[in-house]
């Protein structure tokens, strides 16, 4: 496997990949700018509508994001011609997995020899499965017959491996010394992987919303609908996954042609350019990015100081525009709706819903597991030491990638089910999917424990003996419990409702782009004539699908939950249309992310007389 490119990429190819990294943020900006100001004007309608029922009832912890920081030796195969070489790899909380030469370099805040965001990998832990993918991802050209270099994985078999493959970048090969530090590792990984690649869908801002947004529709402008995974991951490794997907084909006709080797030496060789191609498309995209970012800042300061105080004018003609482009549409979408979408409506509620609910089942039982193990040990009258490890461990317990692999595990188990059900839509997101599923699942334990020790904080005084305080913990349990179940059910449907949407609306506006597409320019004339970027035809045609899309999901939600009215509990959702909102009724605006609990004043009451005040919850 030691064979590399005919040569590095030459000046002249590094100045054609800055030339096509221009030529995505020209075509890119124009549409972001206009997608902000949509993003912020949905922002400011939101806040016209009172949001009670959608309050959370657990406290929001401040810890996420993150992951348990990992470290320990492994071996990697590195160098030219590859060797296996003993290493000490650090995952930071950050998701960046580091590697040093040996152990004190980095005890002594040394350079790495090596570092990567774990954006957009894979974990394979299976050599077989490794190479059967090195061996179908570059076949040779016909009538290559060069004789293969020889291979140190067939060479030296590879008891526990650690594989991280990614489509567009070098891949990284690992070995542990057991078992049980390469489970370790692959969960400790996995969870990097997740960090890194959800960190735009887990963000309420309205930059954030409308980067995906714009890159939607430039993908749709096109010819590209439905969602997948390329937004995994920051907006600079988004972009840079959309410029690789279009310079791809050309790659593979043009430069691989020069490649060394044959099989798997000729694969190896292709990561190895490919990541060079790569890296230089990601460091003109950041710098795009960075370039944009004062503008930025500046443009939704400016919206908002604009759209605020005409937002009622805004909404109202939104609303009369969307009701008259309904009327023109509603003939081919209804259509649509009733012969594609209706049949498997059903069908795919019911797996989301029982995809997330295992997952969530899965948190409250640990949860659960967690705080009666901190009651016992109260009654026991345990030491201050023992009683602080298991404060300490419970506090833990949504980093612990062993004990929340339960969760997670049953995120997964109808990926390859939901897979075959949306890919006659078009969607190639499951792997999306799974990972807001997991994350759902961290964040609803991470509120819970946060939660748990706060009241715990409050209601233990040192007047109390270790039952008396026991007995008071079985009290908050069952404060938790409920809150925990009542976000729990609001979360759920949530999920399933952003989720559908990502699914059918793609499918839906592709279905009904030859027809409907050009009843758009009857009305953009009204639309501009008003003079707000906030305002475009394109995204209230977008409002209108969507919104008769919503009213088959959320009849077909209460009919799986046998609920009376769900749509209260989907008013927190980003997907929800926000054009007809009763502008001429506004309300205050109620910017926290939870109401505030009982009991939640700064002052920490003394805990347990073992321990100091602010025990539990520090």
């Amino acid at each position: 496997m030691g064979g590399r490119p005919s040569s590095p990429l030459d000046k002249r190819q590094q100045q054609h990949l800055r030339g096509q990294v221009d030529a995505l943020m020209k075509n890119f900006l124009p549409q972001y700018r206009v997608q902000l100001a949509a993003s912020v004007l949905r922002q400011i309608s939101r806040e016209l509508v009172p949001q009670e029922l959608a309050g959370c009832q657990l406290l929001h912890s401040k810890k996420l994001p993150r992951v348990r920081e990992h470290r320990g030796p492994l071996i990697q195969l590195q160098g030219h011609p590859p060797q296996w070489q003993p290493i000490f790899c650090v995952l930071r909380g950050d998701g960046r997995l580091e590697w040093f030469s040996r152990r004190e370099e980095y005890e002594n805040g040394g350079r790495p020899l090596g570092s990567v965001a774990l954006t957009g990998y894979t974990v394979l832990t299976s050599q077989h499965e490794y190479l059967h993918l090195l061996d179908t991802l570059c076949p040779d050209s016909p009538g290559d017959h060069t004789e293969e270099e020889p291979d140190p994985l067939l060479e030296m078999p590879v008891n526990f491996p650690l594989f991280l493959q990614h489509p567009f970048r070098r891949h990284l090969c690992f070995s542990a010394a057991t078992g049980e530090m390469q489970r370790a590792w692959r969960l400790a990984l996995q969870g990097g992987i997740r960090l890194r690649g959800t960190v735009l869908q887990r963000s309420q801002a309205p930059a954030a919303h409308a980067f995906l947004d714009t890159i939607r529709l430039y993908r749709q402008h096109k010819g590209h609908f439905g969602h997948d995974d390329m937004t995994l991951g920051s907006d600079a490794e988004v972009l840079t996954a959309v410029l690789m997907r279009e310079l791809l084909p050309a790659l593979q006709a043009q430069i691989q042609t020069g490649l060394r080797g044959a099989g798997r030496a000729r694969a190896w060789a292709w990561t190895e350019l490919l990541d060079a191609v790569h890296a230089a498309v990601l460091a003109g995209a950041s710098a795009g990015l960075r370039a944009f970012q004062l503008e930025k800042d500046e443009l939704l300061a400016a919206l908002d100081r604009t759209i605020r105080p005409d937002v009622d004018h805004l909404l109202r003609l939104r609303g009369r525009v969307s009701a008259k482009l309904l009327a023109e549409v509603q003939g081919p979408l209804e259509s649509c709706l009733s012969r594609k979408v209706d049949a498997q409506l059903p069908r795919l509620t019911r797996t989301l819903l029982n995809t997330v609910e295992a997952a969530l089942a899965a948190v409250q039982t640990l949860l659960v597991q967690g705080m009666d193990r901190l009651s016992r040990h109260l009654r026991g009258s345990p030491s201050s030491t023992r009683l602080r490890k298991e404060v300490y461990s419970f506090g833990e317990m949504p980093w612990d990638p062993e004990l929340m692999q339960t969760c997670y595990r049953e995120a997964e188990r109808s990926q390859g089910h939901l897979g075959q059900l949306v890919a006659p839509f078009g969607f190639s997101g499951v792997r999306s999917l799974v990972f807001g599923a997991q994350d759902l699942s961290q964040q609803l334990m991470a509120d819970a424990v946060a939660t748990f020790l706060q009241l715990a904080d409050q209601c233990l005084t040192t007047a109390l003996d270790c039952i008396q305080a026991a007995q008071q913990l079985e009290k908050v349990r069952g404060r938790v419990l409920k809150k925990f179940q009542s976000d729990s059910s609001s979360l759920q449907r949530k999920f399933v409702h952003r989720w559908q949407i990502c699914i059918f609306l793609p499918f839906v506006l592709s279905q009904l782009e030859p027809s409907c597409k050009a009843e758009l320019s009857e009305f953009e004339g009204e639309v501009l004539a008003v003079g707000s970027p906030a305002l475009t035809i394109e995204s209230i045609y977008e409002d209108v699908i969507q919104g008769a899309l919503l009213q088959r999901i959320d009849r077909e939600l209460k009919k799986a939950l046998g609920a009376s009215d769900v749509s209260c509990a989907l008013d927190g959702c980003s997907e929800v249309p926000w054009n007809q909102a009763e502008a001429g009724e506004e309300t205050e605006a109620q910017r926290g992310t939870c109401p505030k609990q009982p009991g939640t004043c700064t002052e920490v009451q003394p805990l347990y007389p073992l321990l100091p005040p602010g025990t539990f919850w520090s």
